[in-house]
């Protein structure tokens, strides 16, 4: 009765926190939690629309004193924003059940490549979240005394547990929830833009020819080659401007139907309100002459310069200018959550792949890639903590690792547009575009790091390079064990069982063996001729019990549902016409869902009722080398029913099943 109890207790406490399950078999749900356009440009293009609030800092700071050359700066980064965008359109077209550059680089270069673009992106997406909430978090302590600013790191530790409780909930509430921050951050910043300009735009007509004057006499005495590296060092360095623009290719999967036309338009959402917002400041800063100030950022500076210009009131001028950092800090926890939706998503695409552990393919009761999403946090958690929020360091770490998958990705476009050049109809613009995009994005990865590897460079490769090291072992690993489970399975694979037509009758009273499998022939097979070594004779019912557990593999491809129905079904119906042909009474029951234990355990409770003289078998592997490694990447269901039934006092049996 206390077991009972504190199972009661814990569940409700899961269910106040992130929701009550939703049934993944209804067809209703997938349409409840998929995105369209807009909701998609809110919940993806955060990231992208977000890094105009450190990304044209970085670059302008790198102009140092030559400022004027901004003015060529501005349209360069609004350019590039729409080349990789239109770039990242063909991926969207090729791959429309999602992935991204994971998958582009994977499929048209090869696996290894594949691994090193998705273990990019994972540190990728860890960073999002850390260089969003520490980059909203200094915007908001702007507005606040320097005093405050040693509560900086404790407040961005509570925001990352908070937007993990909130993704533990589901994409779409998360979504719904940052809409309005989202809009208002649009609505402010286009008007501060707007305004902004207008208020110089008789300076613009002179700006021009000064700019160039400018550059001319600076060429003279430095040389045009300074000139030009002085730009294009500026220009790499606000690379952080162009990140988040993957992030929408990656989650192709969580679009509304037609996923492609809605990827696109997000896209085109995405790219033109990153174009116009990131070149916009770069111009206001050169505009109003902005230069930094200790304990504020850049736009902090620039805004209030705009705001005060217009006249109003000292209170009602600190008010708006609130505002607008409220909405630009916010703006940046919404793209945080970006981090916990493409993080996870592009972790369940490697798993599928075998390239880390299965368990990030798995899906929660509210269809979200739990493991994942808090493995991100954590990962955040620990960056967050061992930089100390430091914006300028994070930004480092993070445009290195989002332009090596973007390297990657347009690399892989170059390859496929080649190939195919006889089979597509304009597939000259193609690669031009993707060839253009590629040196683009090649180029800022080179001199980013060239120009900061000593200030950060070298710690995200070797952060990524780890990533990568695991992700060999973990593929190494599943390698050997699914060889040799395979030389089992091909075994009995050669020896089908047809059904018979006068099967035994099964007495439900008398002793019965329940056999927990897997959709493996071979593991069935050895558990239960097993049995019948150890007990011959003994049980007169053999049941098999089945899950089909619904990951992000089954739930997400057009038809892989119903492809995961039919094999378990197949599997199961196996098992028991080989029963059959051997004169052994055998029936079968199969569940599908999201938590394999929990629809075990449901099969348990059924089976119990109906073969109340029943004892459950099933097989675990054991491995020589057995530690904490191998451990952690298998399932431990076996162990957990166990435990499970020996609590109700029902009887189960493992059987180990050796792996060298």
């Amino acid at each position: 009765m206390d077991l009972t109890k504190h199972s009661f207790f814990w569940e409700r406490l899961r269910h106040i926190l992130v929701g009550p399950p939703r049934d993944p078999l209804k067809p209703e749900t997938r349409s409840h939690i998929v995105l369209i356009a807009f909701l998609a440009w809110v919940g993806l293009g955060a990231d992208g629309l977000s890094s105009s609030a450190y990304g044209p800092e970085e670059a302008f700071k790198a102009l140092g004193a030559h400022t004027h050359l901004g003015l060529f700066l501005a349209p360069a980064t609004a350019l590039t924003v729409f080349v990789i965008a239109l770039a990242y359109n063909q991926v969207i077209e090729l791959f429309p059940s999602g992935g991204g550059g994971y998958k582009v680089a994977t499929i048209l270069i090869g696996p290894n490549a594949g691994l090193v673009s998705g273990a990019a992106l994972i540190v990728d997406y860890v960073l999002t979240i850390t260089i969003s909430i520490a980059s909203g978090v200094d915007t908001i302590f702007s507005l606040l005394p320097l005093g405050a600013q040693p509560y900086k790191l404790t407040t961005e530790v509570f925001l990352v547990f908070l937007l993990l409780v909130l993704n533990l909930r589901g994409i779409k509430e998360s979504v719904n929830i940052l809409m309005p921050i989202f809009l208002g951050f649009v609505v402010s910043h286009v008007l501060l833009i707007v305004f902004g300009t207008y208020a110089h735009l008789a300076d613009i007509p002179q700006l021009v020819p000064h700019a160039i004057n400018e550059s001319r006499l600076l060429a003279e005495s430095m040389s045009w080659v300074f000139v030009i590296g002085l730009f294009l060092r500026a220009y790499s360095l606000g690379g952080s401007s162009y990140t988040g623009l993957e992030a929408i290719s990656n989650n192709v999967n969580m679009l509304a139907e037609p996923r492609v036309r809605t990827g696109k338009w997000t896209m085109f959402y995405t790219a033109l309100s990153l174009a116009f917002t990131a070149g916009g400041i770069i111009l206001l800063y050169l505009l109003w002459d902005t230069k930094p100030t200790e304990g504020q950022t850049m736009n902090a500076v620039v805004f209030r310069n705009i705001i005060e210009s217009i006249g109003w009131s000292a209170g009602l001028n600190e008010m708006l200018l609130m505002l607008v950092l409220a909405f630009a800090g916010a703006l940046l926890f919404v793209a945080a959550n970006t981090g916990f939706l493409g993080g996870p998503a592009v972790l369940a695409n490697m798993a599928v792949d075998q390239w880390v552990p299965n368990q990030f393919s798995s899906l929660s009761s509210r269809l979200v890639t739990k493991h994942g999403v808090i493995l991100m946090s954590g990962a955040a958690l620990a960056i967050l903590v061992w930089s100390e929020g430091k914006v300028d360091l994070l930004a480092v770490l993070y445009s290195i690792n989002v332009f090596i998958t973007f390297t990657m990705a347009t690399l892989g476009l170059c390859i496929y547009w080649r190939k195919h050049k006889h089979d597509i109809a304009y597939w000259r613009r193609r690669l031009a575009l993707s060839s253009f995009a590629f040196v683009v994005c090649a180029g800022i990865l080179l001199v980013t790091i060239y120009e900061r590897f000593m200030v950060g460079g070298w710690v995200t490769i070797f952060i990524t390079g780890s990533v990568i090291s695991f992700c060999l072992l973990i593929k190494r690993h599943y390698t050997q064990t699914r060889s040799q489970i395979k030389k089992i399975d091909e075994i009995f694979a050669a020896a089908p069982c047809e059904p018979v037509e006068n099967p035994p009758a099964i007495d439900r009273n008398a002793a019965t063996a329940v056999f927990m499998v897997s959709r493996s022939r071979g593991t069935g097979m050895h558990t239960m001729l097993w049995v019948q070594r150890l007990f011959p004779g003994n049980f007169k019912n053999f049941v098999f019990l089945s899950v089909g557990a619904i990951d992000t593999a089954a739930y997400g491809a057009d038809g892989a549902l119903e492809d995961l129905q039919n094999e378990t079904h197949e599997s199961l119906q196996y098992f028991v016409n080989f029963c059959h042909q051997h004169g052994i009474a055998a029936t079968s029951y199969e569940s599908y869902g999201t938590d394999r234990v929990h629809e075990l355990t449901k099969l348990v409770d059924k089976v119990s009722a109906e073969f109340p003289n029943g004892v459950f078998f099933a097989s675990k592997l054991v491995f020589v080398h057995d530690n904490w490694f191998t451990r952690s990447l298998h399932n431990q269901t076996p162990l957990t029913m166990q435990r499970i039934l020996h609590l109700r006092g029902q009887q189960m049996v493992i059987l180990p099943m050796k792996i060298e």
